[in-house]
C-alpha cells in the first residue's frame, strides 16, 4: 500500500461498495471512505460489512444522517437512532458523523443546534470519532449561529456556482470548522458535455496534467478546502486524480475566475 494521502476521500454516492475498489484504493494509499446512511437505497452500511468488514478497520469512515426512508428529518431521538444503527450496521464506530443536508428541513437556529447536539454528544460518548455538517446547498444555513462543527463539508470545483461558494464561506468564517471538505469536484460526472467546452488547465502554473486532474487540483481552491471527496466505482479514475494533487494552482487565475462568476447574472 502507498503512503496514505489524506487529501482524497473516496466517495460512496454513486458507488455500488465493490470490494475490489476498495481493496484498490488501499493499494493507492486513498484510506478514507464517505458514505451516508441513505446511500445505496439506505443499504450502504450494512453492504460495507458484508462485502468488506475486514477491510474497514483500515479506512477512516465519514458517513451521515438525516435521511430517512420516509424524508428528511433533524428529529433528535431519529438522529440518535441513526447513529446507533451505523454502528451495528458498519459493525464498528465510524470516524465521522456528519449531518446530512440539513438546509433540506429548513430548520432555524434552535432546531439546528439540537440536531448538532446529538452528534455532539455521539462523539462524546464514543459512537463516532467527530462530527460535523455536510451541506449541498449552505445559502440557507448562513445567519445561524452554531458551536465549531469538526468538519464542514460542502460543494466545491467549477461547477459550483457563486452565491453558492460564497454562502460555503460565510459559513467557513462564522462556524470556524476544524476542517473544510469539499465533494462532488465534477458535479456527476467527468463525462458530462460541460466538459467538453472547458479545459481547466487554464488555472495550474504547468500544463503537464490531464483536463481531469485539472477540475480535481482547482476543487481544492473553489472554495478553499483541505479535503475532496471524489465517488467513483474505477480505480483508475481514483489513480489519476492523486496523479494531479501535485499541480501548482495559479492563484491570480482562481482570483480572476471568482471575480468574473460574481459580476456574472
Amino acid at each position: 500500500m502507498r503512503t496514505a494521502d489524506r487529501r482524497i476521500v473516496l466517495g460512496l454516492h454513486r458507488s455500488r461498495h465493490r470490494r475490489d475498489l476498495l481493496t484498490s484504493a488501499l493499494d493507492l494509499g486513498v484510506t478514507a471512505l464517505d458514505t451516508a446512511a441513505n446511500y445505496l437505497h439506505h443499504r450502504s452500511h450494512s453492504t460495507l460489512a458484508a462485502v468488506a468488514g475486514d477491510l474497514l478497520p483500515e479506512f477512516s469512515i465519514s458517513t451521515k444522517v438525516g435521511y430517512f426512508e420516509d424524508g428528511h428529518s433533524l428529529d433528535p431521538a431519529r438522529l440518535r437512532g441513526a447513529v446507533e444503527q451505523a454502528v451495528v450496521d458498519l459493525g464498528l464506530e465510524p470516524t465521522m458523523v456528519l449531518l446530512h443536508n440539513p438546509e433540506h428541513s429548513a430548520p432555524d437556529a434552535e432546531t439546528l443546534s439540537q440536531a448538532c447536539a446529538v452528534l455532539v454528544d455521539a462523539a462524546e460518548g464514543g459512537l463516532c470519532g467527530s462530527w460535523g455538517i455536510s451541506t449541498w446547498d449552505p445559502r440557507p444555513l448562513v445567519g445561524i449561529a452554531l458551536s465549531r462543527p469538526d468538519t464542514l463539508m460542502v460543494r466545491s470545483g467549477l461547477l459550483v456556482s457563486s452565491s453558492v461558494l460564497d454562502a460555503a464561506e460565510a459559513l467557513v468564517t462564522a462556524w470556524r470548522p476544524a476542517a473544510v471538505w469539499g465533494m462532488s469536484p465534477f458535479g456527476g460526472s467527468t463525462t458530462a458535455p460541460v466538459w467538453q467546452k472547458v479545459d481547466p488547465r487554464m488555472f495550474l502554473r504547468s500544463p503537464a496534467a490531464t483536463s481531469v486532474q485539472a477540475g480535481f487540483r482547482v476543487a481544492f481552491a473553489l472554495p478553499a478546502v483541505d479535503v475532496v471527496a471524489v465517488s467513483t466505482d474505477d480505480a483508475e479514475h481514483l489513480r489519476e486524480l492523486l496523479g494531479g494533487l501535485g499541480q501548482e494552482l495559479d492563484a491570480e487565475t482562481v482570483q480572476a475566475y471568482r471575480q468574473l462568476l460574481r459580476q456574472s447574472p
